[in-house]
């Protein structure tokens, strides 16, 4: 087909489907008219409902296309308020109230569970101890309550997986006037969960896991991985995690791998900067691959033959606080880190590969600047939890030097991130930056990378809520090595896309996204129908990319999730594939497991080149 005729396809497919969408998520403009033409407008749509209603189908398109905001309530910001009431009082005495998974809400703790799966789910579940869950505070019996401090701390527990959702209750004593009393009400989830698929008639894959052990916080996996033309045939891989020990937010994983795509043992200890109050950040890593098919886990080029590596890593930081504005926390980080590589008996490198499993040591110190503060919201990438919108910006600035078996070099890279809440539109977030090494004067191994993510606010259609949500992505290599390349295939870039054809080292992807949750549930499961349009550009790097070919995925699908559970959001989607490359076809169709989309974090991270996938 004549690409001059899919270029132009794509691109008015592509105006007006954001058409379509940004009218579903055009702001609401009466909050920024007088109050009398914001009366006749709503009696105006008033009459157009009652209308629309008298017949099934137009009260149908009424519900799809007239949508007004839902309501948007930062409860942050009520949280804030609720603990500014009791700021400067001590807090005397600490309780804790532990909810049933399945039954009552933070709302309503006298509900029970009703259904038999319900109340067996909840008999065999082990709650979170009183030890577990007191590890998770940052606060403690004789401190002057924190309004700030408060609400950061109920943050910090929402994000771990085995809780769904925390309230810090506050009640005067009533002896003393300046004392107070803290209830500590939580929510589990059912901590045990299986994943698995099958790839055909040769491959398939099951998992075991428990992301709270016996209620002490533990995690626990075991992986059994097949391939009836591989050795070994059956293979199994398990982790053990243990979070926040000793109340430090220090975790460490462990694990033994001995499947056909790898063979060895991991250990990982971490202490991020998940917390404004954590001053040091650390971390420590070690791995024995015998045989691997993949640099590192989530490196995106497979190798063929498997290789036998190590790595070791090892980093700190200390943050630093400046002056606060507008409720932002502002701090300057500057960390240390180091990042050995070395391979063993790789025999078979292609030409111009052979510098890509150079044994190497990477030495980096970095610095970043942030100024940050979270807003709430609901129904993003949750189903009708509480989610942590970060809001601000983070500066980041890193030098390394590559002591490389090819020759030392200098690395350097600076990225800047900003998340940006749009109070009638929605919430924006860009990011931008580039990396290379330096060798002789000469560029190498880097890449530039720009990206965009926008989605509405939420809007009400009849008894449905609605979100549209835009992503841009760019990013080129720069004298990268002929193995590395860049593809369409993650739901990042064309969902469903299979191709391993269409690659290159430059790639341009959108991907448009419309949302409907229903609030209607099944067994406890939320539901939300979606609908998607994804267009990627992908090529060599030496030209603009807009010459390069085009690829386009268009489709719909449900998800399904239960957030009582810990299971990953069951998905089922349709695409269809213009233009699509010679090894996958027209139609794809699938049934799987969606892992939780996370926002892009604002906070100090360990030092580390970013990765070209």
């Amino acid at each position: 087909m004549d690409k001059r005729f899919q270029i132009r396809f794509t691109i008015i497919f592509a105006l007006c489907l954001f058409g379509a969408i940004t009218s579903f998520a055009q702001a609401d403009i009466r909050d920024s008219v007088p109050l009398n033409k914001q009366y006749k407008q709503q009696q105006f749509y008033d009459s157009l409902e009652f209308r629309a209603g008298k017949r099934k189908f137009t009260g149908w398109l009424y519900d799809l296309l007239i949508s007004s905001p839902a309501p948007q309530l930062d409860e942050r910001e009520i949280a804030l308020d609720y603990f500014r009431s009791f700021e400067g009082m001590i807090i005397a005495r600490i309780d804790y109230k532990r909810l049933d998974v399945f039954g009552p809400t933070l709302l309503d703790t006298s509900r029970t569970a009703d259904k038999w799966i319900e109340k067996a789910a909840n008999s065999i579940h082990s709650k979170s101890s009183l030890k577990t869950i007191r590890k998770q505070l940052l606060f403690k019996t004789g401190d002057i309550l924190d309004p700030k401090l408060m609400a950061e701390n109920e943050r910090i527990i929402r994000q771990v997986p085995y809780l769904k959702d925390v309230r810090f209750l506050i009640k005067p004593d009533s002896l003393y006037p300046a004392f107070v009393n803290v209830l500590v009400l939580t929510k589990d989830r059912f901590s045990f969960g299986v994943s698995g698929g099958i790839g055909g008639t040769k491959t398939g894959e099951l998992e075991f896991y428990d992301k709270n052990v016996l209620g002490i916080g533990h995690e626990i996996s075991v992986r059994f991985v097949g391939k009836v033309d591989e050795n070994p045939k059956m293979g199994i891989e398990t982790f053990y995690r243990i979070n926040n020990i000793g109340g430090r937010f220090i975790n460490i994983d462990l694990g033994y791998l001995n499947t056909y795509l790898r063979k060895g043992y991991v250990f990982n200890l971490e202490k991020p900067f998940i917390s404004n109050e954590i001053k040091w950040g650390y971390g420590a890593a070690n791995a024995r691959l015998f045989r691997t098919t993949r640099v590192t886990e989530n490196h995106p080029i497979e190798l063929d033959p498997p290789i036998s590596e190590s790595y070791n890593i090892l980093w700190i930081g200390r943050n630093f606080d400046l002056e606060s504005r507008n409720g932002f926390t502002c701090q300057l980080t500057p960390t240390l880190g180091m990042y050995n590589l070395n391979f063993f008996d790789v025999n078979e490198v292609s030409e111009g590969n052979e510098e890509f499993f150079a044994n190497r040591t990477l030495y980096m110190a970095g610095l970043s600047f942030s100024q940050r503060k979270y807003v709430q919201d609901k129904l993003i990438y949750s189903y009708g939890i509480i989610e942590d919108i970060p809001a601000g910006f983070k500066q980041e600035l890193m030098y390394g030097y590559d002591a490389n078996e090819f020759g030392d070099r200098h690395f350097i890279q600076m990225f800047s991130s900003n998340g940006i809440i749009l109070s009638r539109k929605g919430y924006l977030f860009v990011s931008a930056g580039a990396n290379s090494y330096l060798k002789e004067g000469r560029f190498e191994e880097g890449l530039i990378r720009a990206n965009m993510n926008f989605f509405t606010r939420l809007k009400s259609t009849g008894t449905k809520v609605v979100r549209s949500f835009i992503k841009l992505d760019y990013t080129i290599g720069i004298r990268r090595y002929p193995s590395e390349y860049l593809t369409l295939g993650t739901d990042n870039h064309i969902r469903g896309f299979n191709s391993e054809n269409a690659n290159g080292q430059q790639r341009l992807a959108l991907n448009m996204e419309h949302v409907v949750f229903f609030p209607q549930e099944f067994y406890g499961f939320k539901m939300a129908l979606f609908t998607f349009a994804d267009l990627g550009v992908v090529g060599s790097g030496e030209h603009v990319i807009f010459k390069k070919d085009y690829y386009a995925g268009l489709g719909l699908g449900v998800r399904l999730h239960n957030e009582n559970l810990v299971f990953d959001t069951f998905r089922l989607r349709l695409a269809f594939y213009p233009f699509h490359p010679k090894d996958m076809g027209f139609v794809g169709f699938i049934f799987d497991e969606q892992s939780k989309t996370h926002f892009t974090s604002l906070e100090p991270t360990a030092p580390q080149p970013a990765q070209f996938k």
